[in-house]
């Protein structure tokens, strides 16, 4: 099987494949993404998330802010069951996703953790992490602030964010209190999404 051209294991395209399962089954009873997306699960959702994991495949320990229905996080924690190695911690702070996520890792046996607090309490729980992945969460100012606490432990910290077509106006207001590097990767599944990687982050004001 192949995920945005990258090849992965008959192991990863079953949990994979389980997972897909899963979210079918708990969405019929929890609002986990938009009901009209849901049909194009595989594309919308899985193949979209795993292009966060693609980029920075190397990355041990990842924290994913508002996982909510699993992406990126669960789709980032099976693709880490495949290389053997790292973990993501999930926040999310319903508790009924949490549930929902931790049955994913468990039957997926994906690597990672689920924290069923708000994103304000997480820093005191992870201590540690060097990349932050969130999708669909919240503007790019305040995910930096999300973001402070994690930077301030970890210089190299890195963020990877799935964001729309309104992300240059989100830009703008960032850069007004901080100071980043940016690559700009183009989504190879929706036309007018990217992901931003922001790297030498700093707070100016």
């Amino acid at each position: 099987m192949e995920l945005n051209g990258v090849r992965v294991s008959r192991e990863t395209q079953e949990r994979l494949q389980h997972f897909a399962e899963l979210f079918q089954k708990w969405a019929k009873t929890i609002n986990l993404v938009a009901p009209s997306t849901i049909g194009d699960l595989w594309s919308r959702h899985i193949a979209d998330s795993a292009q966060i994991f693609q980029l920075q495949p190397k990355t041990n320990h990842w924290a994913d802010l508002g996982s909510g229905g699993g992406f990126p996080g669960i789709i980032t924690a099976i693709l880490l069951a495949e290389r053997g190695a790292g973990h993501v911690d999930l926040v999310e702070s319903n508790q009924k996703k949490a549930a929902f996520l931790r049955v994913c890792l468990r039957e997926c046996e994906a690597r990672g953790a689920v924290h069923a607090i708000r994103i304000e309490e997480a820093p005191a729980v992870i201590q540690h992490c060097d990349t932050i992945s969130a999708r669909a969460l919240a503007e790019l100012d305040l995910l930096l602030d999300y973001s402070a606490p994690w930077l301030e432990r970890n210089k190299n910290l890195r963020l990877l964010l799935h964001k729309g077509r309104d992300y240059e106006r989100e830009l703008q207001k960032a850069r007004g209190r901080w100071e980043f590097d940016l690559v700009k990767h183009r989504s190879v599944v929706e036309r007018d999404s990217v992901i931003l990687e922001l790297s030498g982050i700093r707070h100016l004001i």
